[in-house]
């Protein structure tokens, strides 16, 4: 045997807040379209819409897949950690550099050791500005799905000069003046010795 139970006033007022806000998907009865408010009830007439072009809002020239900013915008944007005036007269090209290193024609691994040799005994033997040569590099992008960035030595030459056993030794690196291989060098600035 089942017993009722009654509902307290409180639960009693939930559900009646339940019923009316309620709007059931299909009505199935005279019960059901009394409950629910004809207010809460979507007209089913459509709206008018306004004429469009597809494609209208869109920004023209977005953002390319590259979501990286360029190497020539990354190094300029990097802050100043040496003199300013002689950055601006290294910028110009008015210092010329102590030493120089072609890594034209080397692999990765070639290269690197080349570098870190030449930037420890320049270092060791007090120069300041040294010229790293990479070259601008080959586009060898077969426009595949992992794209393939233009001059390996290039992009990577940086990123070495910013990690040990280079990093603490360097003090600013800038692309190099046009007279000094513009887009395909970089001036690397050393520290002292100590």
């Amino acid at each position: 045997m089942t017993r009722k139970r009654h509902l307290r006033p409180e639960e009693e007022a939930l559900w009646q807040e339940v019923v009316r806000r309620t709007v059931p998907i299909k009505p199935q009865s005279q019960a059901m379209l009394l409950l629910s408010k004809p207010e809460l009830r979507r007209d089913p007439s459509p709206q008018p819409v306004e004429p469009f072009r597809i494609g209208q809002r869109a920004q023209p020239g977005g953002p390319g897949h590259d979501v990286l900013p360029g190497l020539t915008e990354r190094i300029a944007s990097a802050p100043v950690a040496m003199d300013r005036k002689a950055f601006q007269r290294l910028r110009r090209g008015k210092l010329t550099p102590e030493a120089r290193i072609d890594l034209h024609g080397m692999t990765l691994d070639q290269a690197h050791g080349a570098l870190s040799g030449f930037i420890l005994r320049a270092h060791g033997q007090g120069k300041r500005l040294v010229l790293v040569v990479t070259g601008k590099g080959k586009d060898r992008d077969d426009g595949g799905p992992i794209p393939v960035r233009h001059g390996v030595l290039r992009h990577n030459v940086p990123h070495w000069l910013r990690v040990p056993p280079l990093g603490p030794l360097v003090l600013q690196i800038a692309e190099a003046h046009i007279s000094h291989g513009g887009g395909g060098a970089y001036y690397v600035y050393l520290k002292r010795q100590r």
